[in-house]
Formats: structure tokens, C-alpha cells, sequence
């Protein structure tokens, strides 16, 4: 819990230093920016009871709004928001030798993320930047794959055929990036960890998981172009 707290705090704050401010030391921008992203996730789900699992590959994409509000010396702050679509879940490992089984769940969810927005580097040319911030999403859909042979005892595990049970899902994206900044627009290329807090299954302690959260590291392109600058 404290963990938790820790990183709530360390995100208001840095939230807090990316929003518009009458500080005596910020040189004021009034730079805002849209575009598009996408890119490629690669999700698993932190199960407790703990579940063995290979990567699943999915997209994400989506739209991108960024309002910079301040310099500060070499540091560029403002804040970001985005409305994307990403493709999560996981991908079981079947380590026995001579097991063919497969399967995997794929899990859509429509994602905000806010975020804030600090750089380094030139107004024009090459900037390093970091964003950081909690995010929330809304399930879309779900689907289940499922290949091989299967005892029933094998089927009868607690993960299979079962529906999500709770769609909002909530938690804490961070990454990094280089931004080039040109005439024709702005050119961003960001690596992120997200780091969720909610359960998709019930987790009283009469349900079966205690833990069923996900964890996705993305790979994405964005493009921006100024509106105001």
C-alpha cells in the first residue's frame, strides 16, 4: 500500500509541475499540439496465484493532444492526454514436453492516459522526454484461443471460460522517448511501462485470484502538428 501511495505522490507531483504556473523562474509557452500514435504492446497479466505465461503481441493507437506551458532553464513542461485503443492479456506457457496445448486470451480496452510532459533539448531540432502519469480504460471486448488436447481436469481451471468480471481498469504508465521537432511537425518515438492497479477478476477472499492485473510495455510512433504555438 505504501508503494502505491509512493507513486499516486511522486505522479500528482510531477502532474503539478507540468500544468500552466505564474512562477517568476518559467519562461511561458503556450504550445498546443494533436496528432496520432500507434505502435505494438506486449502484455502479460500479474496473477496471483501466479500463472506461467509467454508475451502476447497486440496494437495500440490512437489519438494524441499535448499542451506545453513552460520552460524551466533546459526543462520543457506541460501535460499530455490521449484516447486510445490497445489490444492486452496473455499468452499461457505449456513447458511439459509433448504438450500441445494452446492458449491465450486477447482483451480490448479503450485507455486515457494523462500524462506529464517533460523534455529536454531545443525547440527545434532533437528533444528527450519523459512521461509520466496514471491511466484509466474501459474494456471493449474479449476472446479466448484455444488449441490442442485437453484433459478435463485441465479444462476445469479457474482462468478458462471465465468472463471479465470487473471492465474499468485503472493504474500508472510511464515512459521516455526522442522527439525531432521540424517545420513539418513534430516526429516522436516513446518506449512505456504500464503498471495496473485493478483487479479484472474479483479479488474478495472468497474468489479464486487475489491478483489479476495487467502489465503492457509498448513500442509507438506519434505525430504531431502544432496548432498554437
Amino acid at each position: 500500500m505504501r508503494t502505491v501511495k509512493s507513486i499516486i505522490a511522486t505522479t500528482a507531483l510531477l502532474l503539478a509541475f507540468g500544468l500552466p504556473a505564474s512562477a517568476q523562474i518559467g519562461e511561458l509557452r503556450q504550445n498546443f499540439a494533436i496528432g496520432i500514435n500507434g505502435g505494438a504492446n506486449y502484455s502479460n497479466v500479474s496473477f496471483q496465484p501466479t500463472i506461467k505465461q509467454n508475451g502476447l503481441m497486440g496494437i495500440t493507437g490512437g489519438l494524441t493532444a499535448r499542451y506545453i506551458s513552460e520552460k524551466y532553464f533546459a526543462m520543457i513542461c506541460g501535460v499530455q492526454v490521449e484516447l486510445n485503443y490497445a489490444q492486452r492479456g496473455w499468452d499461457e506457457k505449456f513447458d511439459q514436453p509433448g504438450d500441445d496445448r494452446a492458449y491465450s486470451r486477447e482483451m480490448n480496452y479503450m485507455e486515457i492516459p494523462f500524462l506529464a510532459h517533460l523534455a529536454f533539448g531545443k525547440d527545434r531540432g532533437a528533444q528527450f522526454f519523459l512521461n509520466l502519469g496514471p491511466q484509466i480504460g474501459f474494456m471493449l471486448n474479449e476472446k479466448e484461443k484455444k488449441s490442442g488436447t485437453w484433459s478435463e481436469t485441465q479444462l476445469n481451471q479457474e482462468q478458462y471460460d471465465k468472463s471479465v468480471q470487473n471492465k474499468f481498469d485503472y493504474g500508472i504508465v510511464g515512459g521516455a522517448g526522442l522527439e525531432i521537432r521540424t517545420k513539418a511537425g513534430n516526429f516522436l518515438l516513446e518506449g512505456r511501462y504500464y503498471f495496473g492497479l485493478a483487479d479484472f477478476y474479483n479479488s474478495t477472499k472468497k474468489d479464486y485470484f487475489s491478483r489479476s492485473a495487467h502489465t503492457t510495455i509498448s513500442a509507438k510512433i506519434s505525430y504531431l502538428f502544432d496548432i498554437k504555438k
